[in-house]
């Protein structure tokens, strides 16, 4: 459920009275069709209205793009804000007092310290901003300006400087009041073998790295002389910063994103204040690594539409594989900007300056389109063993493809480019998406043609009739929900009846938004796949049965290869157990 600090009955009470229709009106035109109200998605271009709000049930859907959710979630989603700031929001409109917060201990203490964490962070942000300015950053800021940074780009990054000095930061902070511990906690400071205690960062260049609200939670250092090691020094990890869920600059892009309606993804720090100083101001850094999902769902909170612009060389092609494959897997649309050998974004904008960089933008290509000519170039295709090997490498990414007809499109240029049939080509990506979906993991969401008519019926029926589904859910065991795509559901509407605290709105709040998004288009269909909750059950029995015959009957052949003699008694218990499967099947039928 969400991590809410506000009581749990305010909660369904403030549902109860902050209408959703109303409340997405305001966002989007809506139309009363039939039990639901349809209009234009706010978050994705389309011209057909494909998004459904349903106001007795307290969700909307989108079919384009797969978004769904409760009021608040449309908030936090359209508002791009938290959970807490939607509930204060719709408490204030629809006139209700919030109740006083309830903190655990463990959550005062968690809050406290991040709270402080921050407040460490804007003191030392502050302080090596102070430090450039002052006549000992004259050196720094000709390196700046060398590098063809102008003093308002500077200002808009946040740039500081961190002396060569063992404890100027530390006493300058313990001076303000900050404890020696909350300055190691934060990472700013770093205890040595002998006991000692000094500044991380010394001598360095800073570059601070925020939140997309702006708040400072951690720093790169960039080494200033030529034999200074390591090149980079960056925080490490810390409650409040963690570089695989934070893309640099979204704090300064994210509306250029939002309004452009996709963004521009470099490399490293310099790269990012050159795109961003020659007025490509929708630009992210993923700071030399390759994305992750986490700052991939960040990002899509501002776009689904991604340029990659990384260096042409062996490792920046390497990270772009990797970033592009894994934001095709997760449903972006996808482009790269392919830049001469010997470049990156820094080099070319300082050399071809806002024009050139931007012919350069403008002639990125589709993603699957340059992998398919880079992959075929490194093979011969003009021999069998060379398409083998071509399409071996292809058709595990085709198979991460999420969008059907996008999957369809890249088959049919693989197999133009591999001379092989789109038929052939088509059927090994569809056992390659089929692979590939049997090790979802439950924190993936599962592809909606993955779960089973009897799971999305009775995910229908938790929403339309919550008694007769929560009856036929009880009459399941464990095993038989085993290996189901949408068991994280179909258990936590368990465990809510287990408790007496089912609804269909607070099953919607204990969901991560994958399985959100599926719920609530499941539950937007105007018919359910079986015609009764319980035909639900039988059937999910009896996959269950039917797979147990199948793990049986493959035991049995092994047996029997190993010798019927020797294995004799073990064979006849196992036939003994299918007929009793069989039965049991054909009772379910």
């Amino acid at each position: 459920m969400y991590m809410t600090l506000f009581p749990q009955q305010f909660i369904e009470d403030l549902k109860h009275h902050a209408d959703i229709v109303i409340v997405i009106q305001d966002y989007v035109s809506l139309k009363k069709t039939g039990a639901t109200y349809k209009g234009l998605c706010p978050f994705h271009g389309e011209k057909t209205p494909s998004f459904h709000v349903n106001r007795d049930k307290g969700f909307f859907h989108c079919f384009g793009c797969g978004v769904g959710g409760d009021v608040f979630k449309f908030l936090e989603l359209h508002e791009k804000i938290g959970f807490q700031d939607a509930v204060r929001q719709l408490a204030q409109r629809f006139g209700m007092t919030l109740p006083e917060l309830e903190q655990s201990d463990q959550q005062r203490a968690s809050a406290a310290e991040r709270e402080g964490l921050l407040k460490v962070h804007e003191a030392a942000d502050a302080w090596f901003r102070a430090q450039l300015a002052s006549s000992a950053g004259a050196r720094i800021r000709d390196q700046i300006s060398g590098r063809g940074i102008t003093d308002a780009t500077s200002e808009a990054l946040g740039l500081g400087f961190a002396p060569p000095t063992r404890e100027g930061l530390k006493q300058a902070l313990v001076k303000q009041g900050f404890s020696q511990a909350w300055l190691l906690r934060g990472g700013l400071l770093v205890q040595r073998d002998d006991g000692s205690v000094v500044d991380r960062f010394r001598n360095r260049l800073m570059i601070p790295i925020s939140r997309d609200t702006g708040s400072v939670i951690g720093f790169g250092g960039r080494a200033i002389d030529a034999d200074q090691q390591p090149k980079y020094l960056n925080s490490p990890e810390t409650p409040i910063y963690s570089k695989s869920r934070t893309l640099y600059g979204l704090n300064l892009s994210k509306a250029a994103i939002r309004q452009g309606g996709f963004a521009v993804l470099v490399e490293g720090y310099f790269d990012f204040a050159q795109v961003y100083q020659a007025g490509f101001q929708a630009v992210i850094a993923s700071c030399g690594t390759a994305l992750t999902a986490a700052q991939a769902q960040q990002l899509r909170r501002f776009t689904a539409k991604v340029v990659l612009s990384f260096d042409p060389d062996a490792a920046g092609q390497g990270a772009t594989a990797k970033s592009c494959e894994m934001l095709v897997a997760e449903g972006f649309e996808v482009n790269v900007a392919i830049l001469p050998a010997g470049e990156d974004p820094d080099t070319y904008v300082r050399k071809h300056g806002r024009h050139g960089y931007g012919e350069r933008l403008r002639q990125s290509r589709p993603y699957l389109e340059y992998l398919l000519d880079r992959a075929a170039a490194g093979h011969n295709l003009n021999t069998d063993e060379g398409r083998v090997k071509f399409l071996s490498e292809m058709l595990p990414i085709a198979g991460r493809i999420p969008d059907v007809t996008v999957r369809d499109r890249f088959a049919d240029r693989l197999a133009h480019k591999a001379r092989i049939t789109d038929e052939v080509v088509r059927a090994e990506i569809r056992r390659a998406a089929a692979q590939r979906q049997t090790t979802v993991t439950t924190r993936e969401l599962p592809n909606f043609g993955q779960v089973t008519k009897a799971e999305k019926g009775l995910i229908w029926w938790l929403f339309h009739e919550p008694e007769a589904a929560l009856a036929a859910l009880d009459a399941l065991d464990d095993d038989d929900l085993e290996g189901l795509a949408a068991r994280s559901v179909l258990d936590l509407a368990r465990k809510l009846n287990d408790d007496r605290g089912f609804s269909p709105a607070v099953l919607l709040e204990g969901l991560s938004t994958a399985d959100s998004q599926l719920v609530t288009a499941i539950a937007s269909e105007r018919e359910p796949h079986v015609t009764d909750a319980d035909g639900c059950a039988r059937i999910i029995k009896r996959l269950r049965c039917e797979r147990e015959h199948t793990a049986i009957q493959r035991e049995i052949d092994r047996l029997q290869e190993l010798g019927a003699a020797e294995h004799g008694d073990r064979i006849d218990a196992l036939w003994a157990r299918k007929l009793d499967l069989l039965q049991r099947i054909e009772g379910l039928i």
